[in-house]
């Protein structure tokens, strides 16, 4: 026993145990923190900051009377119209499709899961001005749906129903993608509790997995209304450039900034930087609240 004392006494004189140090010691010194929380300041400064700062100042260089006028002209309104309806309806599908393929691919194994989460991860890879191209190759006149839509008078590619199309498909992923982690991570116990007392899929959803995913959800539709409100390649191409019919927010400010009209076109960009300025608070709003939920 002495001997196996006085082996243990040497390994520990020989051996250096690492003290272990508390928190506000293992901390780098004040200089490399302040150097590049600097760096990081500098950068969304330079980057985000005063770009916004001077579009908002340049969308009032001419006076509120010419802000006006130009945010009031008839086709902004056009647009901005049509820019809300195909935010609203992109966020309803998306919204219902990432509800249930959610709680499908979260609670059912079955072959091609893996594929099918990966297709729905394209509009994420694809370039949106590709996405057009494809629904122009699909439903224009080279499509192979073409003679069928033209038979029943059905227009897609540069009309409204495209435009909606293209914002659908550039935000098809976002709902789905906030709701699975927290159906994964939640498991299925409750369900499985709900089940064996009698109640109904829909019953057990609405009970008992929809209180748990609600801010998700909520943060899903924000980031899917954030993306549909700036899209442009997609809507781009398929729009046709209709002025007054298919464009959107986005398409109305490059067409008056490329015929010159500068000041009209930084005040019709003062509507999309004071929508996502308010999307930013709500998702801001959202994001704490879907934290503090899980």
């Amino acid at each position: 026993m002495k001997s196996s004392k006085s082996s243990i006494q040497e390994i520990d004189t020989l051996v250096e145990i690492p003290k272990v140090l508390p928190p506000e010691q293992h901390r780098e010194p004040k200089s490399v923190r302040y150097t590049l929380i600097a760096i990081g300041t500098f950068f969304v400064i330079i980057m985000l900051i005063l770009p916004l700062l001077q579009v908002m100042i340049a969308a009032f260089q001419e006076g509120f009377q010419a802000w006006q006028s130009a945010v009031f002209d008839e086709y902004t309104i056009k647009a901005l119209q049509l820019t809300l309806l195909a935010t609203v309806c992109a966020v309803v599908v998306n919204t219902i499709f990432g509800v249930f393929a959610a709680w499908a691919l979260s609670n059912y194994n079955f072959r091609g899961k893996r594929i099918l989460l990966s297709l729905i991860d394209i509009p994420f890879s694809v370039s949106p001005v590709v996405a057009g191209l494809m629904y122009i190759l699909t439903y224009g006149r080279l499509g192979w749906m073409y003679d069928f839509l033209n038979a029943h008078n059905i227009k897609i590619v540069f009309a409204v129903p495209g435009v909606i199309l293209a914002t659908i498909f550039v935000t098809f992923p976002y709902v789905l993608r906030e709701i699975m982690p927290v159906l994964n991570t939640r498991g299925k116990d409750e369900e499985e509790a709900a089940a064996l007392f009698g109640a109904g899929t829909f019953r057990i959803f609405m009970k008992v997995t929809f209180p748990h995913i609600r801010w998700a959800l909520l943060y899903g539709v924000v980031l899917c209304t954030a993306r549909a409100l700036g899209e442009f390649g997609a809507v781009s191409v398929l729009s046709g450039h209709r002025r007054g019919e298919t464009n959107t927010l986005p398409l109305q400010v490059e067409i008056l900034y490329n015929q010159f009209d500068t000041a009209a076109a930084f005040a019709v960009s003062s509507i999309l930087v004071a929508l996502a300025i308010i999307i930013l608070i709500i998702r801001n709003i959202v994001e704490a609240k879907k934290d503090a939920s899980i």
